[in-house]
């Protein structure tokens, strides 16, 4: 039996090491938390959303983050402070403008078969995540954001994803809950929520119970290759060093994938991308009656709303460049409150709970889901915004190209 070590235990690390243990192969998943899903994978948005697919490389998007380079609490906040790899990065992300439309296709065809799998691994596992299969409705209150909107449904539309065009009376059919002047919206019924961090850490269990491994409080230092096989090299909690050869190695790392990947002569070009989140606590009834259970998506404000059971309501948002910083900022957690507030006064916002995560971006805005240059060596990364939206697909990739490869 082929013996696999994943480096990772997020959302990505822990999908990946499921499929390859049922695809027969011994598993050692490594991560320097105590727990699986405690970064990145901890408290997104909720949503698994193909209709959030769009890619961000387009030149609007762009003009966006230089209109609001001054304003700290925008939705895309841009440190110009200079550096290396933050300025190559912008430079290859612009030159993959051209790829727009084919790559939002694609992320979209990878969204809708990665339902299908989430589905089946949180039946397998015996998975409850606080599960809502009620849409996710898009909102728009501008007019110049609702005709982008009909150019990305037909986009959509080529990769099999259908969506209903609202005006702004259906809007509130939909959620009557919803306080803001609308004009319209667009809603994919197909779409659903969950809570992240309940579904990884969950599947982990179930995976550890099928004989999976897992070395928390690893510190994985490098990664290199005796010639023969990758090697790892990790530090516990001690500060004890340590160091073990595989068969194969998974980088599911999230933003620390460039470095070990740099370890094995290979380029994967990943910037942390913060985003940032609040936990709404609703703990009074007139919270929860307020509270929409449709899940929402204000394309101008950027946010996205989810319920995760009866008293938890997450907004999510903003895309900071910014570097390695995992600082929780006050002028970036106050959007979301504020938005809130706006939208659905009756909620009280008393207690709330601020998050930040740093996601993993590649500057073309697909995933890396790829063998490496020596042998044994494989990614599944660089998901950006789209970790928990994706991963269920391209952990069954990753584990095709290595069955693949180990059977040739």
């Amino acid at each position: 039996m082929k013996h696999f070590a994943v480096i990772g235990s997020g959302i990505t690390g822990v999908t990946t090491a499921w499929v390859l243990m049922q695809k027969g192969y011994d598993v050692t998943v490594f991560d320097r938390n105590r727990y699986p899903a405690m970064e990145t994978s901890y408290a997104n948005g909720g949503q698994l959303s193909a209709s959030n697919a769009e890619v961000w490389t387009s030149i609007s998007t762009m003009l966006k983050g230089v209109k609001w380079m001054m304003s700290p609490d925008a939705p895309l906040l841009f440190n110009p402070k200079p550096s290396w790899h933050k300025y190559s990065w912008m430079m290859e992300f612009a030159s993959n403008f051209k790829n727009y439309e084919s790559n939002t296709i694609k992320t979209v065809e990878m969204a809708l078969a990665a339902r299908q799998n989430l589905m089946a691994f949180a039946e397998d596992a015996g998975i409850n995540f606080d599960c809502e299969k009620r849409g996710i409705l898009h909102i728009y209150a501008s007019q110049k954001e609702f005709d982008h909107a009909h150019n990305v449904t037909a986009i959509y539309a080529k990769a099999g994803l259908m969506r209903r065009r609202l005006n702004a009376q259906e809007v509130l059919e939909v959620e009557p809950r919803l306080k803001k002047p609308l004009i319209g919206g667009y809603f994919t019924e197909s779409d659903f929520t969950g809570d992240i961090h309940k579904f990884t850490s969950q599947l982990a269990e179930a995976a550890q119970e099928k004989g999976v491994k897992f070395v928390m409080e690893a510190d994985v230092t490098s990664v290199d290759h005796d010639g023969q096989n990758p090697v790892v090299h990790w530090q516990d909690h001690d500060k004890t060093k340590t160091d073990a050869a595989f068969d194969g190695v998974v980088i599911t790392a999230g933003v620390g994938s460039r470095d070990l990947a740099a370890d094995l002569g290979d380029r994967v070009n990943i910037y942390p991308v913060k985003g940032y989140s609040i936990t709404v606590e609703m703990k009074d009834k007139r919270s929860r009656d307020a509270a929409p259970w449709t899940s929402l998506l204000d394309d101008e404000a950027k946010i996205v709303t989810a319920r995760l059971g009866e008293d938890r309501l997450r907004v999510a948002g903003t895309a900071e460049f910014n570097g390695y910083n995992y600082d929780i900022r006050a002028d970036r957690i106050r959007p979301l409150t504020r938005w809130v507030n706006e939208n659905f006064p009756d909620i009280s916002t008393k207690a709330v709970v601020p998050w930040a995560g740093l996601r993993p971006m590649m500057p073309n805005m697909m995933p890396h889901v790829a063998k490496g240059k020596k042998q044994g060596v494989y990614y599944n990364t660089g998901h950006g915004h789209l970790g928990w939206t994706l991963s269920c697909y391209t952990a069954e990739a990753i584990a095709d190209v290595i069955h693949q490869g180990h059977n040739q």
